[in-house]
């Protein structure tokens, strides 16, 4: 519930208060109701590209008059009423001489005051309206502040349905006796439970005082302290500037046990165990990628293993980095997550894109990066099948996602909602074109402008064009005749993968392909010598390559050699159980339900909702599975699910949040 305050006298009071404060820069409110709405104006050149890269459409805030420098919050956890209440502290910096107003995004956030700090280091209340609430982008704060105060506090509670927090019941937990919180700030969530300028063009340092029942750790994105008494009164610091996407807040049942001297994993105490010896080599990780592009400027890195409703596979909070519990199979095979999440703290954290329209910035740079550690840790067989995998996925996603989606910077007006971008565009798109300048300017002279770029721009955030501007004389110029710029924009700008694309081989794969070739021919399963030394990757692409249907006998079949329903394996019951569905294989049900009811990560579970929606029966299956499980659910995942099933039941409307 809203504290809307919108009389007619506080909005007059309001305005006169901005007309005082002579605030003559005056900008539109991005545009909510419909953004789709103005792709038909969207720029078609490189030029106009750059003139609204820096525009976050996606935010309220307008941070070239006033940008927060520092936040301190005062908060309180309630389990019981699902919500976080306190205070927030902005220290500002005025950039417009002229500017007399502070607008902050929120979402579904009751406000119940806001002061503001006078010269003489006394408070005085402030005017303040909350806008009527828009679906995507919540509602707009603006503050009257004619003095440019120093600093200004918010005091206000969350909701219980906050969009960015998940409160979990005991009985959700891995333990069973306590209750559980996590946050999940990115794309624009954070401003769910905190107000703030919601946008990563804004990078601020943070301090924390949170409260919560003594049985609770309180961790954040900050220098959690590995051996802090559980006390219910914690305090944190974050010194280096980071985006509102990467605040972050989880409060548990947590223990903490060290990999290295700067490493370790949190978790509730019956995961913390299993959780180190997957996650072993995370130290490894670290220095190798040291070794690539500098050093790591975060102090610690510790991950946060949460419950399986996590809605991603993992999340780069700095310090911090949360981890779903499904990459967790015994044998190291899904550890890339770890050096995914790891390779954030360079691309990604260190230097950010200024707004989602950018997200290849991040996530292409750090997949890249990702598979570059794989391959010096694991060797590059099975570096080589992961970006197989990755780029199957695009290829299968690029049948059917329109072209506007397909480009890596997109343009204003292209995605309505930021958390609807294209992974495959963004995560393997992106690591694509890095892999093709790769290999033009070969590796040693590429590594050294990657390192380069990571020390030029550390700490800022930047748009597409700047890193173009970058790209243009510290690569492309200084080493001439191997890329072209064209080339360049034909990958930044363009639909599709270039014909330039270099192709990556697996010759394990080669050897899985001719196994499911043999089965499907006469169905004389793979030898037990060969598929006893399979990994995860080689499982997904066996199950991958099959048709898009099989004979209910031949899954009945891989099922009694292989016993794939039921696999406690999330990456191979994301590709077996859509294919069980749309075979009809009934008897692989109960483990659909089993699995969509535990597990919340949306990467795992929506093929199999967007398999069951299809036919009647499986539409009745998915409902009667999502009532179920949705108390469990994320609010992004539920969100997704009913996406999905709304189209279903409505083929004629747009399915889209």
């Amino acid at each position: 519930m809203n504290t809307r305050m919108r009389s007619s006298l506080l909005t007059l009071c309001l305005a006169a208060a901005l007309a005082a404060a002579g605030c003559s820069s005056e900008q539109a409110a991005p545009p909510a109701a419909d953004p789709a709405a103005t792709a038909t104006a969207a720029p078609d050149t490189t030029a106009d590209a750059k003139a609204m890269a820096e525009v976050d459409e996606y935010s309220y805030a307008e941070p070239d008059m006033v940008r927060i420098k520092d936040l301190a919050l005062e908060l309180a956890v309630d389990f019981d009423q699902r919500q976080l209440s306190g205070s927030a502290t902005y220290t500002l910096d005025w950039l417009d001489p002229e500017a007399g107003r502070l607008t902050l995004d929120t979402r579904d956030l009751t406000i119940e005051k806001v002061v503001g700090e006078r010269a003489d280091g006394k408070w005085d209340d402030l005017t303040f309206v909350v806008d009527d609430a828009d679906d995507v982008l919540g509602s707009k704060l603006t503050i009257a502040a004619p003095e440019r105060n120093p600093r200004i506090r918010v005091t206000y509670t969350t909701s219980p349905e906050a969009s960015g927090l998940q409160w979990l019941t005991p009985a959700m937990t891995e333990g069973g006796r306590t209750p559980f919180m996590f946050s999940q700030s990115q794309q624009i969530h954070a401003r769910s439970w905190v107000p703030l300028q919601d946008t990563p063009r804004v990078r601020f340092t943070y301090t924390a005082h949170v409260t919560a029942p003594k049985d609770a750790m309180v961790l954040m994105s900050a220098d959690n302290d590995p051996a802090a008494a559980r006390d219910g009164d914690y305090s944190f610091t974050m010194p280096q500037p980071i985006p509102s996407y990467l605040l972050a807040i989880a409060a548990g049942d947590l223990v903490f046990k060290p990999i290295s001297g700067r490493s370790g994993v949190w978790a509730e105490p019956a995961a913390v165990d299993k959780s180190v010896a997957e996650f072993a080599d995370t130290e490894k990780m670290i220095q190798v990628t040291e070794k690539l592009y500098g050093p790591y400027r975060w102090e610690r890195y510790d991950m946060l293993v949460l419950p399986p409703s996590f809605p991603y596979g993992g999340m780069e909070n700095p310090r911090l980095s949360f981890i779903t519990p499904t990459v967790i199979v015994g044998d190291k095979s899904l550890v890339s997550l770890i050096a995914h999440e790891l390779a954030h703290s360079w691309s990604g954290n260190l230097v950010t894109f200024s707004t989602p329209k950018d997200g290849w910035l991040n996530e292409g740079f750090t997949s890249y990066v990702e598979n570059r550690i794989v391959e010096e840790l694991y060797g590059k067989a099975q570096a080589d099948m992961e970006n197989v995998i990755a780029r199957n996925e695009l290829a299968a996603e690029y049948r059917e996602l329109d072209p506007k989606l397909q480009v890596l910077a997109l343009r204003p007006g292209a995605l309505s909602d930021p958390d609807g971008a294209s992974s495959a565009t963004v995560y393997t798109k992106g690591a694509w074109f890095l892999q093709f300048l790769e290999q033009r300017f070969g590796r040693e002279d590429f590594d050294a402008f990657l390192r380069d770029y990571f020390d030029h721009f550390a700490f800022q955030s930047i748009p597409t064009t700047k890193f173009l501007e970058y790209l243009q004389p510290n690569l492309i110029d200084k080493y001439p005749g191997k890329v072209t710029m064209a080339e360049v924009e034909q990958w930044v700008y363009e639909p599709g993968v270039p014909d330039s694309a270099p192709k990556t081989e697996s010759a394990r794969f080669d050897a899985v392909d001719a196994a499911r070739k043999a089965w499907l021919a006469d169905g004389t399963l793979p030898d037990k010598a060969l598929t006893d030394g399979w990994v995860t990757q080689e499982w997904v692409h066996f199950i991958e390559g099959m048709p898009e249907k099989l004979d209910t006998e031949q899954l009945a079949a891989l099922d009694a050699a292989y016993q794939f329903t039921g696999t406690p394996n999330g990456e191979i019951a994301q590709r077996w159980y859509p294919l069980a569905v749309r075979s009809g294989y009934a008897e692989a049900n109960d483990a659909i339900a089993a699995f969509l009811e535990r597990i919340g990560r949306r990467k795992l579970i929506m093929p199999t909702y967007e398999a069951l929606v299809k036919t009647p029966e499986g539409l009745q299956l998915a409902e009667t599975v999502f009532a179920s499980a949705r108390p469990g659910y994320h609010p992004i995942t539920t969100g997704s699910v009913e996406a999905v099933i709304a189209k279903a039941r409505t083929p004629d409307a747009d399915g889209a949040k």
